[in-house]
């Protein structure tokens, strides 16, 4: 299962996060965010134009998760680099206890800066 967790500033409109999904490259199964961004109107229009279910994640979810990137802003609100990559790889492991995750790249960035997306897949114990 590949999961593209997904990071965007508030004036992000759906079509951001495509974007950032598109310059992820990869086909996933599922979009995932922390929940105040996962209910947010712009990523439910993109879950719906895409066909994709959306897993919302708590803070503490991703507070602590490795990364491979590391901006000091969403280290500082969130407790990891990336709120992009922390949510692909908590997202990828949700409801599969015991399975890992492994990022598939660092997380892209919208050349407007609105958005971010990261691919995890995960692997079964």
């Amino acid at each position: 299962m590949k999961v593209a967790g997904i990071g965007f500033r508030s004036a992000a409109t759906a079509a951001d996060l495509q974007a950032a999904l598109t310059l992820a490259g990869e086909h996933v199964d599922a979009l995932a965010s922390v929940a105040g961004k996962a209910a947010a109107p712009a990523m439910q229009e993109f879950a719906r134009a895409a066909g994709l279910p959306v897993i919302s994640l708590q803070e503490q979810d991703i507070a602590g998760e490795q990364t491979l990137t590391c901006s000091p802003r969403i280290k500082a609100r969130f407790g990891t680099g990336s709120l992009a990559e922390a949510a692909a790889l908590a997202g990828a492991r949700k409801g599969a206890p015991g399975a890992s995750a492994r990022l598939l790249a660092p997380r892209v960035v919208t050349a407007d800066g609105l958005a971010t997306a990261a691919i995890a897949e995960r692997l079964e114990p």
